[in-house]
């Protein structure tokens, strides 16, 4: 009998692993290891090998295989009695069909390397233990692709078998013709994009960087929301309507664009579309292998604004993987990271000719094997990310570009594709031909912004104090102004205000903040991508000048027939500005200038947009305020051509009743010096209450409001106290006895008034005089005790001002509970629903964590006695308390008792909160045994919101749709009567299921319904003539294909 441990080489010398493992192989003489080994290989040789042939062949190649793992855990820092743990996980291992077929694939010819990401994936499926962090399978795999050409070579029956001797010289003689090929390593790879990539770049923003030179970016990035906007053409969708019909009178939107676009039907469509997760559209990175998630978008764009999160997105998706273990990295797609802006710069160069040969070349964060990386890619073991589109500024040249993703995308169809783009000027058809679908990124929202303050501030301050006062500091700016909410929502900016906000007051520095915000997107944002034009010389035109100009551009629109309303400058006014500027800093050829600044305003520094008709505006409206505020205090200060007078009466005379006004007169005052400052507020005060006396009470107090927030911005407030101490006062009346009657004793427009009123008088005393030492009493007695012909407005505003200013005061917590857990009634005993609803409010969002708030609010959710209460309990519990195994519980209680005032909102939450949880889909199909048309219609909403196409929600949908027993309600269209939601829905999503077409014909002949039956015959008849267009076009490919 042979000794197959000898012929091996598997005798005491061999590693640690190797013995013990074939030991097992050697004895079992019945069992043919070999098959398995050799299934795929031996169909491409013209003789097979006898059977100890193979068996010799494939234990040697099998010891190689062990003694490289074994290398690996013991690179990983792994001592002998670890490694032993990993003989019986190996046995096992090898043992697998899937994966001794795959070693077996070395001994084919061309094999180069084989599937390390399969190799991963059955480890993990087999349930194995848990192997280093370090452990590379790419250093197993490609060293033991060449030990298994040595052992042919080195083999006289082998050898002519497979004919590898022959195939080997002549691929390193291909090799020698390129030169020395780079190796594809994933350790390397990795480890360049965390250099290239890891730490945000804030040098544009933060001079000093000295708190965030180790900043994450994968830990600090926020996923943003996108619309989808396959139809969308930016260009023609940016124009408001009254621009667009002065288009067409001047002939400048031709007939051909408006039928292409067909612009109100797409707006319209646009709007429409469901805002999602971008993570849900290009896949989340962070979901383990193997998990159930919903399956990306295979080829996408994403378009936003500069500064929006294009770049930090494919960035995240690139660092996540990255960040993974190396023993992990095989398991997921390879990121290539690809700056289309170095691309074209190669290709044009002829240092490359297609994105495969740019990658080859190292022009990315390191070299991947161009043969090796072939593989992968048809493999569809890789995802493409393409960066900055409209970066690649030669018009012939993008196109070349955009044709070379193509010609990528339908050369690696299994491989995802995500390119991104500024969509002014992005042509949407060149991709979307090519199957791309289109993203729009949207602002971040309220949600989105509150989570990066918080993640940010984790990440660049120490516990303590500091940290969370500078923390709230920024929330309560962005919350309390709109013009900083407007520029929150790009990430960019939101960025530059969390630096800022370190040193600096963000409301009361709002024209700081303005000026940073407005020299970084003139200056600094294409310095740092080296975008600068070559004619806009920065030496000669920086951004000071180009600030200069803006300047005088707003100045220009506030003076016009619309003024700050209207946002809207002509070509030609907008060019005569600038070419005058641009002659007194002596430029030569200022139109041509002039003309090219334009051009660079609108498309890189998104200060200016396109409006069409020869028209033009601010992006963001904050920056028309903002230049037309820091004009008119040039004029007074510097110039001096704007007498205090003027100043006073001219601008603020004229406009401090217009809130289209309030933004630029806040930010004068806040420029202005404090004796000055004071002086206008008094001057605005004396205008709103007519010298002392309140006008009738029917009066809004703009201008008593606009005085409160003038002062806010004030830095020395000390040397007006007079104004300030007559301000408060005036605040408080206003809280307290504005308007003689209690809103629900008035008609509705003055109830709302007297609402407002209320609301915004204890708000400005709250915020305005935060520090003033008597406003903390004073709120906690309004919130209390309310006063006389208070419908709850005052006392309600008082404790969100509470909750808000002082909830690290204890004795607020005790009041508002208390507020929260009895039903309040006014002095004619009529119950005060809008005190608890705030209080209950309240307590959910700042005191979570204590045990009587969360029974306060399971109280109010299970109690149908106020539905008003319910349903803001409900919501709060399901926003905090989600986790908590009774919530589920009471939802699913609410479901069931059939009662459309609770089920609808229930319906909704389970839906949205629990689409994970395996049991929600199977109860909320139960509920369609309910009787309620309407909670049907909604589930069925929920369920194609929430839930990923399977075939349990098309069975659900098809039962619905089937379901004669639904009737109409009264009053409900077709839109919300669940039996055409159903079709509806499967006509969108399953159009191509085997049982649609059926359920069509059914529908059109059988359904009781008019409506439903008319819908399902269109429907049929569009189906099924795109299933003979279809078959047509088949027939003709295979004609073409003979």
């Amino acid at each position: 009998m042979m000794d197959w441990l000898i012929v091996w080489g598997a005798v005491e010398a061999a590693g640690i692993l190797v013995k013990p493992v074939l030991e097992d192989l050697a004895k079992d003489s019945t069992k043919d290891y070999a098959k398995d080994f050799f299934k795929d290989c031996l169909k491409k040789v013209i003789r097979l090998p006898e059977k100890d042939v193979q068996k010799e062949a494939y234990g040697k190649a099998l010891k190689e295989f062990l003694e490289l793992v074994q290398q690996e855990l013991e690179n990983a820092g792994y001592q002998e009695a670890q490694v032993k743990q990993y003989i019986q996980p190996f046995k096992q291992f090898v043992d697998n069909g899937q994966v001794s077929a795959l070693l077996g694939q070395a001994f084919e010819s061309e094999c180069r390397m084989i599937d390390t990401r399969m190799l991963a994936q059955t480890w993990r499926g087999l349930d194995l233990p848990y192997l280093p962090d370090d452990f590379d399978w790419d250093l197993v795999s490609k060293p033991y692709v060449r030990k298994v050409k040595a052992i042919i070579q080195n083999s006289d029956v082998l050898r002519p078998i497979f004919a590898a001797e022959a195939q080997s010289v002549t691929a390193e003689s291909l090799q020698e013709l390129v030169g020395i090929a780079p190796a594809f390593d994933l350790r390397c790879y990795a480890e360049g994009l965390r250099e290239q990539y890891g730490n945000l770049k804030l040098e544009s923003l933060d001079t000093t960087g000295v708190y965030y030179n180790e900043l994450k970016l994968w830990k600090v990035f926020v996923p943003q929301n996108v619309r989808e906007c396959q139809e969308f053409l930016p260009q023609v969708y940016e124009i408001p309507k009254e621009h667009l019909r002065r288009l067409r009178e001047r002939g400048e939107l031709s007939e051909a664009e408006l039928a292409e676009a067909e612009l109100e039907k797409h707006r319209r469509v646009y709007v429409e579309q469901p805002i999602r997760s971008v993570l849900e559209v290009v896949g989340d990175p962070t979901i383990p292998v193997g998990a159930n998630g919903r399956s990306p978008v295979p080829h996408v764009v994403v378009l936003g604004d500069p500064g929006s999160g294009k770049s930090s997105l494919l960035q995240y998706l690139a660092l996540i993987w990255a960040e993974r273990p190396l023993s992990e990295l095989p398991l997921y797609p390879i990121p290539l990271l690809i700056e289309l802006r170095t691309y074209a710069r190669d290709k044009r160069e002829k240092k490359c000719s297609d994105i495969l040969s740019f990658i080859h070349s190292g022009n990315i964060v390191g070299r991947l094997n161009q043969q090796h990386l072939h593989e992968k890619l048809k493999a569809g073991h890789a995802i493409a990310l393409f960066d900055g589109v409209d970066e690649v500024f030669d018009p012939a040249l993008r196109d070349e570009v955009v044709m070379d993703i193509h010609r990528f995308t339908n050369e690696y169809p299994e491989v995802q594709a995500i390119a991104t783009s500024r969509s002014v000027g992005y042509k949407v058809h060149q991709l979307r031909s090519a199957g791309f679908r289109h993203f729009m990124l949207q602002d971040l929202e309220p949600e989105q912004i509150e989570d990066f303050i918080q993640r940010w501030h984790n990440l660049t301050f120490p516990a303590g104090l500091d940290k969370t006062r500078k923390q709230e500091r920024l929330h309560k700016a962005i919350q309390e102004s709109n013009a900083i909410r407007e520029l929150a929502g790009n990430p960019l900016l939101l960025t530059m205000m969390a630096i800022l906000n370190r040193n600096q007051e963000l409301p009361r520095n709002r024209p700081e903040l303005y000026n940073q915000a407005s020299r970084v997107l003139l200056h600094q944002w294409d310095v740092e991508r080296n975008l600068i034009e070559h004619r806009l010389d920065p030496l000669t035109i920086n951004y000071q000048d180009k600030q200069a100009m803006l300047r005088q551009v707003a100045y220009h629109m506030q003076s016009s027939e619309k003024g700050l309303a209207g946002n809207i400058i002509s070509a030609t006014d907008l060019e005569n500005i600038l070419m005058d500027y641009l002659r007194t800093i002596d430029i030569e050829q200022p139109r041509t200038i002039a003309r090219l600044m334009i051009e660079h305003l609108r498309t890189r520094n998104f200060i200016l947009c396109d409006l069409g008709a020869d028209s033009y505006g601010f992006v963001h409206r904050t920056f028309l305020e903002y230049f037309c505020a820091t004009e008119f205090v040039n004029q007074f200060e510097k110039q001096q051509s704007l007498t205090f007078e003027q100043l006073q009466e001219y601008v603020f005379g004229s406009h401090w009743h217009d809130e289209r006004w309030h933004e630029v007169l806040q930010l004068i005052i806040s420029m202005l010096g404090t004796n000055n400052a004071g002086k206008i507020i008094n001057y605005i005060i004396d205008r709103n209450i007519n010298c002392g006396d309140f006008c009738p009470w029917t009066d809004d107090f703009i201008g008593l409001f606009l005085a409160t927030k003038c002062l806010s911005g004030v830095r020395n407030r000390r040397s007006i106290d007079e104004v300030e101490n007559r301000l408060l006062k005036l605040m408080k009346d206003l809280a307290e006895h504005f308007a003689p009657n209690s809103p629900m004793d008035c008609q509705t427009e003055l109830a709302n008034l007297i609402v407002k009123v209320r609301g915004q008088a204890v708000k400005a005393v709250a915020t305005t005089w935060r520090c003033h030492h008597e406003t903390l009493a004073w709120l906690k007695s309004l919130a209390q005790f309310g006063f006389s012909g208070d419908d709850g407005t005052a006392q309600a505003a008082a404790i969100h001002e509470l909750a808000r200013e002082w909830n690290s005061d204890p004795e607020t917590y005790k009041l508002i509970q208390l507020l929260a857990s009895e039903t309040w009634v006014d002095e004619f005993g009529d119950v005060v629903g809008k005190v608890q609803v705030a209080a209950i409010q309240e307590l959910a969002r700042n005191w979570k964590n204590d045990s009587e708030t969360l029974k306060i609010i399971q109280k109010f959710a299970s109690s149908k006695e106020y539905g008003y209460l319910q349903a803001m309990a409900l919501k709060e519990l399901v926003k905090g308390w989600k986790d908590d195994p009774n919530t589920l519980s009471l939802l699913k209680n609410l479901i069931q008792l059939n009662e459309i005032n609770y089920m609808w909102l229930a319906v909704q939450e389970m839906a949205r909160e629990w689409k994970d949880n395996s049991e929600t889909l199977s109860f909320l199909r139960s509920c369609t045994a309910l009787t309620l048309s309407p909670t049907k219609d909604a589930l069925m909403q929920e369920l194609l919101r929430s839930w990923q196409k399977s075939n349990d929600v098309y069975n659900f949908l098809y039962e619905c749709a089937s379901d004669n027993s639904f009737t109409r309600p009264l009053g409900f269209g077709s839109k919300r009567f669940p039996r055409f939601t159903a079709l509806k829905a499967i006509v969108e999503e399953y159009s191509t299921h085997s049982k649609t077409l059926e359920l069509l014909r059914d529908r059109a002949t059988n359904d009781p319904d008019e409506q439903v039956r008319e819908f399902a015959k269109q429907q049929l008849s569009e189906l099924e003539a795109l299933k003979v267009d279809s078959s047509k076009q088949q027939r003709v490919d295979e004609r073409s294909s003979l």
